[in-house]
């Protein structure tokens, strides 16, 4: 087993390997190929490969699917669950028939139902870490952490977390129950949680920062050179990030990431999530196959200087415009 650096994820007790493993992309979902078609059997020997190589950190949602990956995440660990550390996330109502209902919950009584279901969806009896997905503006925070915290005194839940929350939610939340970790999208290519002072807060009061995207989507791997390399149906196409003028900028901005990789001897995407973990953060890059988890956890082993992550940052500086990460109805949901 490789031996990936082991840090600590907050300030509550939990201790995570350097780099996680996003498992979204390993089954259909949110209605729609989010990143192309998926593998069943692929899926679950990057989920072994990744423990193979000391990446037990799993990050799933009931929202993927939904419910299926959970249940695949199920599948994959069974025999061995004490081996990995699974995160998973409720928010995104899904009614009994298993469908969305297109609401955001996280009511106390919605809390206790997914728990539930996704302990029984994981095959488990506890969950490590327990995100709310999205802030549901209709329920005080306050209501949601307590019901989480009760979770965590019945043993279905070790620690919890928020997603893509702003500074004043955290602080509320934080102050009912302290928060392991905050999960936001950021990246070379993303850094609104820095710009917003939202980074800060976390680190004043002692909470993890859990990484989602750390390549940009995968854009900034550079394989991406044009708009119609995004396959067909592909989730990618509708954000503002990749369209118009503003993929050609950004692609000239990947190019000269590009460089800097190959003098380093190393790609472009082990270089953005190398980046993410100098930061002190901890990254979730999402694959479904075995050979890019193998890459992806190979960056822990790259050793970034002060000089490197100022000339990465000189490329693409705090203030560049790289362009919306969702639409306008998705910019709407994050950092409340």
């Amino acid at each position: 087993m490789s031996t990936i650096k082991q840090v600590k994820l907050g300030e509550q007790g939990l201790v995570v390997p350097a780099i996680g493993l996003g498992c979204m992309g390993m089954t259909v979902g949110f209605g729609t190929n989010i990143y192309g078609d998926a593998d069943e059997n692929e899926a679950i020997a990057t989920i072994h490969r990744s423990l193979e190589l000391g990446g037990n950190f799993l990050d799933t949602a009931e929202a993927y699917g939904p419910l299926l990956n959970e249940r695949l995440i199920a599948k994959a660990v069974k025999g061995n669950r004490e081996k990995y550390i699974i995160a998973t996330k409720f928010g995104f109502e899904v009614g009994d028939d298993e469908r969305y209902t297109g609401k955001l919950n996280g009511s106390k009584s919605y809390v206790k139902k997914a728990a539930e279901r996704s302990l029984k969806n994981l095959g488990t009896d506890y969950i490590d870490l327990y995100y709310l997905h999205r802030l549901d503006t209709e329920t005080p925070v306050e209501e949601t952490v307590a019901a989480m915290a009760e979770l965590i005194k019945e043993g279905k839940v070790r620690y919890i977390g928020l997603s893509e929350v702003g500074s004043e939610t955290i602080r509320k939340a934080h102050a009912v129950h302290p928060l392991t970790a905050v999960q936001s999208e950021y990246s070379l290519f993303e850094r609104q949680i820095e710009q917003l002072g939202i980074l800060d807060t976390l680190n004043e009061l002692g909470i993890g920062l859990v990484a989602y995207s750390p390549v940009g989507r995968g854009f900034l791997s550079g394989q991406i050179q044009k708009p119609e390399d995004f396959p067909e149906g592909d989730f990618r196409r509708s954000l503002p990030k990749y369209q118009g003028d503003q993929f050609y900028k950004n692609i000239e901005l990947v190019n000269q990431i590009r460089k800097v990789a190959e003098e380093k001897g190393i790609t472009a995407a082990q270089l953005a999530i190398a980046w993410v973990i100098a930061k002190g953060h901890v990254p979730i890059p999402g694959t479904k196959r075995v050979k890019y988890v193998e890459e992806n956890i190979a960056a822990t082993q790259v050793t970034l200087t002060a000089e490197d992550l100022g000339r990465l940052e000189a490329i693409i500086p705090l203030e560049a415009e790289t362009g919306a990460r969702y639409d306008e109805a998705g910019m709407r949901g994050v950092n409340l």
